[in-house]
Parts: C-alpha cells; sequence; structure tokens
C-alpha cells in the first residue's frame, strides 16, 4: 500500500513538471523570419525575430512606433528587453519591422498608411495562426507603441482576428503642444548622416541628439541608452501619421475592437498627457478617460516618472509585469 502511494506520488509530480505553463517558462527558442505579404498589389516582405519558449500557444505580435524598429521591444543593453520579459513569463514574442524600416521591404513612403500597414499586420496573423513561420499558435494579441498602437487598433478593429491588443503610448486625448514639439524634431531621412542621399525619399527620422527631448523627457537621461538608440533609430512615412492619428486616435475606431486591452502610457508623456489632454496621473485617471472609446474589456496601466518611449524606462519592468499578468488573466499562455 505504501509502495503504491509513494510511486503515485511521484507520477503526480512528474506529471505536474510537464505541464505547458511549467515548459513555457524554459528558454525562448528564437529564429529571424521573412514573413512574405502583398501591399497595394505588391509583394513585399516583412522581417522580424520570433521567439518562442517551449509549451507557448500565445503569441505577442509586437509593431513599433515612428522612427524605431524592432530593436525598441528588444533593446541591446541587456537591461530594457520588452521581448525577453514576455519570453520568460512564457508568452511567445515576434517582433517585427513595419514595412519601410530595418530589414523589411521599403516601398515608396506615400503608399504607406496606417490601413496599408494594419493589412499586412492582418496577414501576418494568419501566418502566425497557420504555423507559417515555423510554429502554430492558437491565440494572438497584436501590440503596438504610439504609431505601431495606433496600426494594431486599426488592424484588431477592422479584422477581428486577435485574442487581444495591447496598446502603448497612445490616448484618444493628445496634448497638441508635445506632438507639435516631437514633430518639430523630425527631418527628411536621407539629409540625415546614418541613413544618407540614397535612402528613398519621402521618409523621416529625428535629427540627431533630439530623441531624449521628443521620446524620454523628464525620465532621466542615461547616456549609454541614448547613445545605443541613437544608433539604432530608423524612419517612417508621414502618410503613416495621417490617418493613424486620424482614425485610430481621433476617432472612436477602437469601438470596433471585441477583445480585452491594456492601455498602458507613462505618467509624463508629453503626446499624451496635460491638462488639456489625458489625465496620466494614475491608472484609474486613465481608464476613466479611455472607457468611452471601447467597448471591449479594458485595463490600464500608467509608468510613473517616465516620458513616451516607457520600454526605455529605468522602471521598465514594472510595465512588462503587468502585461504578462494582463495576458495571463485575459488571453492565456
Amino acid at each position: 500500500m505504501r509502495y503504491s502511494l509513494a510511486v503515485g506520488l511521484v507520477a503526480l509530480l512528474v506529471a505536474s513538471s510537464l505541464t505547458p505553463a511549467s515548459a513555457a517558462t524554459g528558454p525562448a527558442a528564437c529564429r529571424d523570419v521573412d514573413a512574405p505579404v502583398t501591399a497595394l498589389g505588391k509583394r513585399e516582405v516583412v522581417r522580424g525575430t520570433l521567439c518562442t519558449p517551449a509549451g507557448a500557444a500565445t503569441v505577442q505580435l509586437l509593431i513599433p512606433g515612428a522612427t524605431y524598429n524592432s530593436s525598441y521591444w528588444d533593446f541591446p543593453d541587456g537591461a530594457h528587453s520588452f521581448r525577453v520579459a514576455q519570453n520568460e513569463a512564457g508568452f511567445a514574442t515576434f517582433t517585427i519591422d513595419r514595412l519601410g524600416t530595418g530589414r523589411s521591404s521599403k516601398p515608396l513612403a506615400v503608399t504607406l498608411t496606417a490601413f496599408t500597414q494594419a493589412d499586412v499586420v492582418h496577414q501576418v496573423v494568419g501566418g502566425l495562426r497557420t504555423g507559417a513561420y515555423g510554429p502554430r499558435f492558437d491565440r494572438v494579441i497584436v501590440g503596438g507603441h504610439s504609431l505601431g498602437a495606433a496600426i494594431a487598433v486599426i488592424e484588431a478593429g477592422t479584422y477581428r482576428d486577435v485574442d487581444g491588443v495591447l496598446v502603448t503610448g497612445m490616448t484618444h486625448r493628445v496634448n497638441p503642444p508635445g506632438v507639435v514639439g516631437a514633430f518639430a524634431n523630425f527631418r527628411p531621412a536621407n539629409l540625415d548622416p546614418k541613413f544618407g542621399l540614397l535612402h528613398p525619399l519621402g521618409y523621416l527620422t529625428t535629427a540627431p541628439g533630439t530623441r531624449y527631448a521628443s521620446f524620454h523627457a523628464p525620465g532621466p537621461l542615461v547616456r549609454r541608452v541614448a547613445e545605443l538608440e541613437e544608433s539604432l533609430k530608423d524612419v517612417f512615412s508621414p502618410t503613416e501619421a495621417v490617418d493613424g492619428l486620424g482614425v485610430a486616435v481621433l476617432l472612436p475606431y477602437s469601438r470596433l475592437i471585441t477583445v480585452p486591452v491594456l492601455s498602458v502610457v507613462g505618467s509624463r508623456d508629453s503626446a499624451v498627457c496635460g491638462p488639456l489632454a489625458t489625465d496620466c496621473s494614475s491608472a484609474e485617471a486613465v481608464l476613466a478617460a479611455e472607457a468611452p472609446y471601447y467597448t471591449a474589456p479594458l485595463r490600464t496601466f500608467v509608468l510613473a516618472g517616465y516620458g513616451h518611449s516607457i520600454n526605455l524606462a529605468p522602471n521598465a519592468r514594472e510595465y512588462y509585469s503587468a502585461v504578462a499578468g494582463w495576458a495571463l488573466d485575459e488571453v492565456g499562455r
């Protein structure tokens, strides 16, 4: 009797150690992916990195904001990787370069709109669900930062093909002085030494030395992070911003979303926070301001003391954890 009981307990412990939740906490296997897509009738390629912990059935498809590429989600300083944090929590991640940026195709800038980008993301969602890039995922969370968040909102509201939406650095009431200040720091990419005269016309980037003021102030200036970010900066097309801002932000397009949403901002984000914009003093204040723009279940999180690009904040791990907790509760891994 005792022998049988002991064997049963051992079997139970072994079985418990093999559950997907436990297995998913192991190291993630990462691979570069070239995802073929069609944009405005032309064949293009979206390049990204797919990282999959063992047992993960949910993938977070992550879209960077204007003048960023996929490195925003996996910043190579060893301290600011949203991607690593989500993998450690058991979620797969697919960090992509938007069309026009990074290693993805670079169509004519004037052909890129937020709706075009959203259609491309929709195609990538289908590939993740069918296993076109290797693993097949049962659940997909689409997430974005700033312009990437606007694209995520348009994608989720238009195609209704995802299980959750992460919106960071975007609310529905913007702070005009902050937005104008950021746009004042943009310049043609082909006039910037990082990109050069041969870069395709029509794309914009940030003028050298302006990224802290545009994206991080009044958070602490960390020289090592600032220098690395400057070396990794990318571009965007003004036409993406027009319908991204005009539809996803100024119109209640987000009310078309039918799955759980998490909205995250920095408490000092000059693009969206202010007396005439969004009250970012607390998660409760942001929830009160944003709730009218959603019919889907909405949660909010505010990262204290930082500006727009919260992935690079010194306390960013608080936000990484909040996202993982929300994703586990609302979508599962």
